[in-house]
């Protein structure tokens, strides 16, 4: 995604109890045993536990705090305004963990980090376009670790998602689990996550909503098609992603597919430079979107992009999206 800006919530309590402040499961012989994990449909082996982990972005950087692992970390880059962080679960893992860049990670702050893994994404810090990629690490001598929601698919040079998105979640949860011998933890985490989520569905309406995930753009909306974290928010919730059928994970859309869907929720993402109510003043006021049902009736949700994208805070999106839906289904 392009410049990314992320709000801090705090997540249920369910969340906060199990990431934050555990000690490592660290197995025998830790040090000198090669892990072989599966990222992106590929194997790879790691030579040993890394310690010096570098991450790109937030939701990426609190998968690691979550499974209490900022002591195997050198630093993290994201945006300069992660926003109030008060009642964030991990704010300890930030006050340790040195904040390496204000913007996007390099080869020479991961140079500078002594940096033995890098754990990032395809438009989450890894990029073509600089040469900030797996493949220029490894000639480095530093291993990656690509996240499992930006894999690319291959449907066309840039199009990412390989499964549906908590999927992924789990994935990469249960591949650092087992590379940084925090197995049962991550199980646990993933286990309550699971259980959070499954008390949403049990209350999803019959009638299920029709929902639209705006990101940002005005002249084409740019949006979650079926592979990025809020095709199954939405999904868990009780509505239905209006750009289910697009196989891609963020990505951009015509308007002219907005209105032909007629979403009756549009949920907007809040990062970046505009404001979340500038982005609900843009949509209420865009005469193509007039006759909209979500236009006409004003239904807006705000979600923080670190709910949106692949990170421990999934769940949480999960359940207040779906009181929202609920209400919206006893409207209509």
């Amino acid at each position: 995604m392009r410049k990314l800006i992320a709000t801090a919530l705090c997540l249920a309590a369910t969340v906060t109890a199990t990431g934050c402040g555990a000690t490592v499961e660290k197995p025998a012989d830790a040090e000198s045993t090669a892990v072989t994990l599966t990222n992106c449909g590929r194997k790879v082996t790691y030579d040993k536990v890394p310690e010096r982990v570098v991450t790109n972005d937030v939701g990426i950087t609190e998968l690691m705090f979550a499974l209490g692992l900022e002591d195997r970390m050198a630093g993290f880059a994201m945006p300069d305004d992660k926003g109030d962080m008060t009642g964030v679960p991990w704010k300890d893992g930030y006050d340790r963990v040195k904040w390496l860049s204000k913007d996007q990670l390099t080869k020479e702050n991961v140079l500078d980090a002594r940096a033995d893994l890098v754990f990032a994404g395809w438009n989450y810090g890894f990029r073509e376009d600089s040469g900030f990629t797996p493949d220029a690490l490894k000639k480095l001598g530093i291993p990656s670790y690509v996240l499992t929601e930006s894999c690319r698919n291959g449907r066309t040079e840039s199009s990412r998602g390989i499964m549906p998105p908590l999927d992924a979640l789990y994935a990469d949860l249960t591949n650092l689990g087992k590379l940084f011998g925090v197995e049962q933890r991550a199980a646990r985490l993933i286990a309550e996550f699971k259980k959070e989520i499954a008390s949403v569905r049990d209350k999803a309406p019959a009638s299920r909503p029709k929902v639209f995930l705006y990101d940002s753009g005005q002249d084409q909306p740019f949006t979650s098609g079926r592979y990025a974290a809020p095709e199954q928010i939405i999904s868990e919730a009780g509505g239905v992603n209006v750009m289910h059928d697009v196989q891609d994970s963020w990505t951009t859309v015509g308007w002219e597919s907005v209105v032909e869907r007629d979403p009756d929720v549009i949920v907007i993402c809040d990062y970046g430079d505009v404001s979340a109510e500038q982005k609900k003043k843009f949509l209420l006021s865009y005469a193509p979107l007039r006759h909209v049902t979500a236009v006409r009736h004003k239904r807006i949700f705000v979600l923080d992009y670190v709910d949106l994208v692949e990170s421990p805070r999934n769940p949480s999106a999960i359940a207040r999206l779906g009181a929202y839906l609920r209400t919206v289904a006893e409207e209509r």
